[in-house]
């Protein structure tokens, strides 16, 4: 039996490449929600237009891997301070965003949340949205396992390649061997 969480922190593509590190994750699927037009494009998700976030929609056993270990690599992949803004990529489609399935996940998240607010784990506030998932809509087929197909882009490099590496060094109990 498996589970999903669905995460905004930024460019799907950083995102997607991180969490297929993880033991425990079946699944990362990239996509859009959060925004107010049915089953939009990139192209229109990137105008900004549609309120759509680019999100990953991570499917999970929870047997071996908790909803709050996904919380924490989140947290750490991605700046949760910083609003519509990720690395180089700035817009709402790029913002911090939890989209809970279910209310245990909001209120494991909401939770998560404090407690980082309350260890001052930033030196600025949080500003990720908490939010239920009204619908996903998976991106186009080019965007998925992008930086598996596409090693050498150099946004890919750049900005996939360190999340990567900081989920293989700091959560290296977590990742697939």
């Amino acid at each position: 039996m498996t589970e999903k969480a669905t995460l905004a922190g930024g460019c799907f593509w950083c995102t997607e490449a991180a969490f297929k590190e993880l033991d425990g994750v079946k699944s990362v699927t990239s996509g859009y929600a959060g925004g107010s037009v049915e089953n939009p494009t990139y192209e229109e998700v990137c105008s900004g237009e549609t309120g759509h976030a680019e999100v990953i929609q991570v499917e999970y056993d929870p047997a071996a891997i908790r909803y709050d270990d996904l919380l924490e690599v989140f947290f750490t992949v991605h700046n949760p301070t910083t609003l519509n803004k990720q690395g180089p990529d700035v817009g709402t489609q790029y913002r911090s965003a939890v989209y809970y399935h279910d209310d245990e996940q909001k209120e494991i998240v909401e939770t998560f949340i404090d407690q980082l607010e309350s260890a001052d784990a930033y030196d600025d506030p949080i500003v990720t949205e908490v939010e239920p998932l009204e619908t996903f809509y998976e991106a186009e087929a080019y965007h998925q396992d992008y930086f598996e197909k596409n090693p050498n882009d150099a946004y890919c490099t750049i900005n996939a390649g360190p999340k990567i590496k900081k989920v293989r060094e700091q959560f290296s109990e977590k990742v697939t061997q």
